[in-house]
């Protein structure tokens, strides 16, 4: 099964992460390309200056100092590079000048003939004729128990709400947010973790479901669960408010 990956250039868990599902593929499926887009948690067109200012301003100087340092040692680092990850194992890097909903885009996409699309932290609501490419769909990872905690930043969500349990999810994307059936799901326990620990917890987990997900897929051997709207809950990015009541619950970042 031929595999076109969607992903991102983020510097603090991807490259690790990518590593470890290109290992413990299963020999009947490859990975062939990738697309890699620039980290955006504010969009797109906003500078990297200015997400730097937004970043210090929501959630303090602390997080700001730790994930800067974080993301210049990182910069310098061949394992933390997911493009070095991807050429070190011979996956083509599709490069896109357009949106990936765009025709030019998803006709380069479509000339490596994938059977499936997997999204890693792919920062675009994917539209129909992308999500029609592959003949077997395409897959996404979220680390929350879903329909429960669409959206952004489900770790710090799920702590600052006090919840004793999350989870991690595989589905076949829609056109919504999130919202597509669920093909495997895992609960995760919630102690004392700080959010730093969740990300990496549940990230790994997610690896390996996704390897499910892809054994699954490929043996047409699934049963699809709801995903729910009636239960559904989502949240967005936070707010300074919404840091500075994580900070006071004894939440912890790292």
């Amino acid at each position: 099964m031929r595999i076109v990956l969607i992903t991102q250039k983020e510097p603090f868990y991807l490259a690790e992460n990518i590593s470890y599902l290109l290992k413990k593929l299963p020999k009947e499926s490859k990975i062939v390309a990738a697309v890699i887009a620039n980290p955006s948690p504010f969009g797109n067109k906003e500078s990297f200056l200015n997400k730097a200012i937004r970043t210090l301003n929501i959630f303090g100087l602390k997080f700001f100092i730790f994930y800067s340092l974080k993301y210049i040692l990182n910069f310098f680092r061949k394992s933390k590079n997911v493009e070095t990850i991807l050429k070190k194992n011979n996956v083509s890097i599709i490069k896109l000048e357009k949106s990936i909903n765009h025709k030019s885009s998803i006709e380069k996409i479509k000339s490596y003939s994938p059977d499936l699309l997997v999204s890693l932290q792919g920062n675009e609501i994917f539209k129909k004729p992308i999500i029609e490419l592959a003949p077997k769909g395409c897959i996404n990872l979220h680390t929350a128990l879903l329909p429960e905690y669409r959206g952004l930043m489900p770790t710090f969500w799920v702590l600052k709400n006090d919840e004793k349990f999350t989870g991690v999810s595989v589905f076949f994307v829609d056109e919504g947010i999130d919202s597509g059936p669920i093909i495997v799901q895992e609960k995760v326990k919630i102690t004392n973790q700080t959010q730093r620990e969740l990300i990496i917890e549940t990230k790994q987990i997610g690896m390996n479901l996704i390897l499910k997900a892809i054994q699954k897929i490929n043996s047409n051997d699934f049963t699809l669960i709801a995903n729910d709207d009636s239960k559904k809950t989502y949240f967005s990015f936070p707010r300074k408010s919404d840091v500075e009541e994580f900070i006071i619950k004894g939440k912890r970042f790292f």
